[in-house]
């Protein structure tokens, strides 16, 4: 019996024995707990004033408090937060606020008793938190809305001041001036400067109508050719004749200085991105990339400014205490560089860039050592590159500072001018190190895939000490995780990995030309668009080896999603064991177990709660269209498109016939979005067997209107994301959009293209709703027998109230808004669709419960106890905190009342004296051992012997007990003669059961001084 099904089964009985409800039980659910691969921003701090450390536990859900008064960290203990924290920082020495990703939260820690002091909501993926500004203020940045919202920290429910709007992909990381007057904040995907021109439709279908293929115009820099050579007039490496001829395909350009548009040959494409002739290209004259990295937002007016063209991918964000000088590290990717050879192990850069307060960037290579070209090199130098930069701390005197990679599993040193120092070799850490502090001669190290905080000593450049977090990770995630961030086990250089690209198991929003022309053509051995009978060009061609730009994909539930890439060509997961080799430059491909261990990770990683659903999931009947806009198919271009309802853009999707007759989900098939897997058979679609290594064959089709003539059609669970491009507006925070290649700016202009037959801007405005709630499942199943409308495969998705919290605290257990909140989540939680928990703090402890059954009955973490809702929010006051939060609902009982699933509770291992949060501790009482109670002679069971032997031990000299608590059948805490008439009247006069551990063995759950050293339970 597995410790989970003992854990239910045992409530089971407890609830039906004791009258409550009968309700009958899952096994085990599908997961205990969820991946959605959230990345750590801030995750550790020093509280001031205290020689406490903070560290959020992200896959635990924790903040972790430590004492680090003697340098090594002692825990000291966990206080349950919101759904994946990624940030932490002190208000006080005795406040701190926690960021939730997932819970789209802050959760408000009081640092002496515990416990969470109240619950903020925030937009969409907040990231980061920081305390600046006089009077002091709240910045919280939000990666997923693109905003800094600002709150009053002082106050002790603090309400939202004002939202700050960013011009840019994702604000995350945040620092501030020595004096607190600026907020810096990173923004993640801040882009490169650069961005496609078309040169892959093919118009000749009426599918596609934009963007004009500009590469093939003649006043272009190559007279039209397509493709354009990179090297002179010719290609490197050499052009392989006997593939024929290429695909026409587009190019990416690069911004150079304040107006040069560059391609990689040298070439000049200005005029035709931003200059006169930018119409060619689908642009407005004066067209623009903002590519903003740092956002500078002055405190005492909270007017924003912007510092540009720093890096890609923008990780970190520090500040020198003693200049203020401005630290920002990341990695730029060379995307604009065609062709894998010429990229292989040697794709981006990680770099230091450091902004003096009067004074131009001055930009270092974190891997300074590494030769600026090829893709190999010897294991010690490997060993001492850096990959994947999280964190960056200077020390107080703005000397040294020293930096973490996540990728790279080590914190190397730099000088004062932040260069690299390589005549200190790099401190080896443990794995996923992504959040330092520094204290005199000691650093500490957050270690987020390894789940622990270690202790350098500065002095030796060694880990002395470490503390290990209780960590539910599964094992095949923690094995394979590392074949995607492990810049040395997976590069020939030690600084790339996959991801690079993809990263955090996402996207860095750019497209890559990874094409070969020296390669071969690879046939193509796929079913070609679904054996339906679909209109020209036809059949699906071979592959050829110049495929032109791709845009970077997430891998996010890609596993069971088969097959890979843009045009399908790799047929599974083992298909990308050679792209170890060819891209990152390692010295083997990725084979056999390896590969396995990575495709176990890969198949546990969500997509996030949607946050354009509604909170029990459903469709949103108005979203208001921010940053869309009409194309000019109907109303003229560039005007906001107004409101969308989700509900009639499904209804367009499934029923209006939009695609030459043929519905949206004949295609793009629910939930998931991409083809069914499935071949058309008769009237029917029938399910197509697996492949040998347990892939699927979810559909390719020749008809999307570019010059590829072989594209899988595509997922559509992170539109959402993908926005910032769009050439109705001249200043765009992306370079790409839509399509294989990025070359589509909008989704609204996608849904344009003439191969859908929308009717008005209206419809395309629900049909963009629809697309922005997409991601979530609970859509319409369909089913093989009808063509038009297939089953679809299963998805990793996450029901949108996941995450919501709320809590009470005297003054608002009678409010309206808050009490339809929580019971909106009851609900949900009473249908199985999510799980509902609380935490209450209670007789100055954390205590735990959770939703059971479809009634109002909240199961406490101590197996005799349980409440109700109403109670459990009734009990709330100022110092009494109760926090409500909806969950997965296979991890229900895990954050809830057994942390380690060892299928004993946590408050009652508490009062037994064994850890909650350590599987192999387990119950056996504080004295040390299970037993029954009233079972005075330890023969397991009861009868009069019991009471003649507890009547010796009181009466008749019969020396000590060895378990005294079997003789305390009361469980008052004393021996006496009480405990002997209650063994009676349970015996012979139907007094009721004796208090817990009756009936069986189990541990005693009231705290006294009695013992029980000795007794032999089965």
């Amino acid at each position: 019996m597995t410790l989970f099904i003992r854990t239910l089964a045992v409530i089971s009985i407890l609830l039906i024995h004791g009258g409550l409800f009968s309700i009958e039980l899952s096994a085990q659910p599908a997961e205990d707990w969820v991946n959605w691969e959230s990345p750590p921003v801030h995750p550790l701090e020093k509280v001031p004033g205290s020689s406490l450390m903070l560290a959020v536990n992200t896959a635990d859900d924790q903040l972790e408090v430590h004492d680090v008064a003697n340098g090594v960290p002692e825990h000291l203990y966990s206080i349950p937060v919101g759904i994946d924290p990624v940030s932490v920082r002190a208000f006080s020495s005795e406040k701190a606020w926690v960021v939730n990703r997932i819970s789209d939260s802050i959760s408000v820690v009081d640092l002496v008793r515990g416990t969470i002091d109240w619950t903020i909501q925030t937009s969409d993926e907040p990231a980061d938190v920081i305390f600046a500004g006089d009077p002091i203020r709240a910045y919280v940045s939000c990666s997923g809305t693109d905003e800094i919202l600002m709150f009053d920290p002082s106050q002790a429910r603090p309400v939202l001041l004002q939202t700050l709007n960013i011009v840019g992909e994702e604000p995350r990381a945040l620092s501030t001036s020595p004096d607190g007057s600026l907020v810096y904040c990173a923004i993640f995907e801040s882009g490169n400067g650069t961005t496609l021109l078309g040169g892959g439709g093919d118009f000749g279908t009426s599918t596609l109508a934009f963007p004009p293929n500009v590469v093939n115009e003649p006043s272009g820099p190559y007279g039209g050719l397509n493709p354009p050579p990179n090297s002179g007039s010719g290609f490197n490496p050499p052009f392989n004749g006997a593939t024929g001829t290429p695909p026409e395909v587009g190019l990416i350009v690069r911004k150079q200085g304040a107006d040069l548009w560059l391609d990689d040959n040298g070439s000049d494409w200005s005029d035709f991105v931003s200059g006169p002739q930018a119409s060619l290209s689908g642009r407005p004259v004066g067209w623009d990339l903002a590519d903003h990295d740092v956002a500078v937002i002055d405190t005492s007016d909270q007017s924003i400014s912007y510092i540009s063209s720093l890096m890609n991918i923008c990780m970190s964000i520090s500040v020198r205490p003693t200049d203020g000088a401005i630290s920002v590290i990341g990695t730029d990717a060379h995307n604009e560089i065609r062709y894998e050879p010429n990229l292989n192990g040697n794709f981006i850069d990680v770099l230091h860039v450091m902004l003096p307060e009067i004074s131009i960037a001055n930009s270092h290579d974190l891997n300074p050592h590494l030769p600026t070209t090829g893709s190999n090199v010897a294991e010690d130098l490997r060993e001492i590159s850096i990959g994947d930069p999280r964190a960056l701390v200077w020390n107080s005197a703005g000397t040294t500072a020293y930096v973490a990679g996540k990728g790279s599993n080590n914190v190397i040193r730099l000088n004062e001018d932040g260069s690299r120092d390589l005549s200190v070799p790099p401190i080896e850490v443990g794995a996923g190190a992504a959040g330092l502090v520094i204290e005199g001669d000691w650093l500490y190290v957050l270690e987020h895939f390894d789940g622990s905080l270690a202790a350098v000593d500065l002095t030796t450049g060694q880990v002395v000490g470490r503390v290990q977090h209780h960590d539910p990770t599964p094992t095949p995630v923690k094995e394979g995780r590392k074949f995607l961030y492990d810049t040395h086990l997976t590069s020939g250089m030690g600084q790339v990995s996959c991801a690079s690209c993809h990263v955090d198991a996402r996207t860095d929003r750019l497209s890559w030309d990874l094409g070969d022309p020296s390669g071969d053509v690879e046939l193509f051995t796929d079913i070609c668009n679904m054996g339906l009978p679909l209109a020209a060009p036809g059949d699906c061609d071979d592959f050829h080896p110049m495929k032109g730009p791709m845009l970077t994909q997430s891998m996010q539930d890609i596993i069971g999603k088969e097959p890979h890439h843009w045009r399908g060509d790799r047929f599974g997961i083992e298909a990308f064991g050679g792209a170890f080799l060819h891209i990152n430059g390692d010295d083997l491909p990725l084979v056999g177990a390896d590969m396995q261990l990575f495709e176990d990770f890969l198949a546990s990683i969500h997509y996030p709660p949607n946050p354009f659903r509604n909170l029990d999931n459903s469709l949103p009947t108005a979203i208001e269209l921010e940053g869309h806009f009409t194309t000019g198919r109907f109303a003229p271009e560039g005007q906001p498109l107004g409101t969308g309802n989700a509900e009639i853009g499904l209804d367009l999707y499934r029923n209006a016939g939009l695609d030459g007759g043929l519905q949206c989900v004949t295609c793009h098939t629910l939930p998931v979005g991409i083809g069914p897997n499935a071949v058309l058979s008769g009237f029917q679609m029938q399910t197509i067997p697996d492949g040998a290594s347990g892939e699927k064959h979810h559909g390719v089709v020749s008809v999307d209107g570019s010059t590829q003539r072989n594209i899988k059609i595509p997922q559509l669970r992170n539109i959402y994301k993908r926005s910032g491009f769009n050439t109705t507006q001249q200043v765009n925070t992306a370079g790409f959009g839509f399509l294989h290649d990025g070359s589509v700016d909008s989704v609204e202009r996608f849904l344009a293209e003439p191969a859908f037959d929308v009717q008005s801007d209206q419809e395309l405005a629900h049909l963009v709703a629809f697309m922005l709630a997409f991601s979530g499942s609970d859509l319409p199943e369909g089913s093989n027998s009808n063509p038009f409308e297939p089953a679809g495969s299963p998805a990793h998705d996450t029901h949108a109230g996941v995450g919501k919290q709320i809590t009470f605290d005297g003054s608002n257990n009678t409010n309206p808004q808050s009490l339809a909140l929580l019971e909106l989540l009851r609900q949900e939680a009473a249908l199985g669709r999510v799980g509902l928990i609380a935490h209450a703090f209670q007789a100055g402890v954390v205590r735990g419960y959770f939703l059971f059954g479809n009634g109002a009955v909240m199961q406490s973490d101590s197996i005799a106890e349980s409440s109700i809702v109403s109670a459990l929010v009734a009990s709330a006051s100022a110092e009494n905190e109760v926090t409500f939060m909806a969950v997965d609902e296979g991890s229900t009982i895990r954050m809830s009342v057994d942390r380690d699933l060892d299928g004993f509770f946590n408050y009652d291992e508490v009062l037994a004296c064994s850890d909650p949060a350590d599987p192999q501790s387990t119950p056996v009482g504080c004295g040390g051992f299970s037993f029954i109670r009233g079972d005075a002679n330890k023969d397991l069971s009861l009868d009069i012997s019991d009471v003649v032997s507890t009547l010796d031990l009181l009466c008749g000299g019969a020396g000590d007990s060895d378990c005294d608590d079997a003789h305390d059948s009361n469980d008052d805490g004393n021996l006496d003669i009480a405990d002997p008439v209650a063994l009676l009247g349970y015996l012979f006069s139907g007094a009721g059961d004796l208090p817990m551990p009756s009936g069986s063995c189990g541990v005693d759950p009231t705290t006294d001084q009695l013992e029980c050293t000795l007794y032999s339970c089965p």
